[in-house]
């Protein structure tokens, strides 16, 4: 994984279950984890492994969920990238990266979480 949080920033992060009765709108979104067409946006973390946000995997944002992630997976996921090298056809190996940019705002402030969870459902 590229720039993976440090344990001062994943201290930040409510424990698992402490934010259950805050809307889904309202859930505030800590940490942003990207790769490639595919996000995570955490909310929570259990202070081991798991974490719980928003995911919408390879930009499919009808199946898009709320749900349980594993931090370990996160961090051990790597994908092969062909490139051409010289002419010659190579791979390289993407990680997880972390979005250093990340400004912590409300699920229904960001605009991918908005989309895939359907206007309506926020503008209520």
């Amino acid at each position: 994984m590229w720039n993976q949080p440090t344990e001062v920033e994943l201290a930040k992060v409510p424990r698992l279950y402490e934010t259950e009765n805050v809307s889904a709108k309202d859930k505030v979104i800590h940490l942003h984890f990207f790769l490639g067409g595919s996000d995570w946006f955490i909310c929570e973390f259990d202070g081991e492994n798991t974490f719980f946000g928003f995911a919408c995997l390879n930009g499919w944002t009808d199946l898009a969920e709320w749900g349980y992630i594993s931090y370990k997976e996160l961090k051990e996921l790597k994908v092969e990238q062909p490139i051409l090298f010289g002419g010659e056809k190579r791979f390289t190996l993407l990680e997880v990266d972390r979005d250093l940019h990340w400004d912590v705002r409300k699920a229904k402030d960001v605009k991918l979480i908005r989309e895939c969870q359907g206007l309506l459902l926020f503008d209520q």
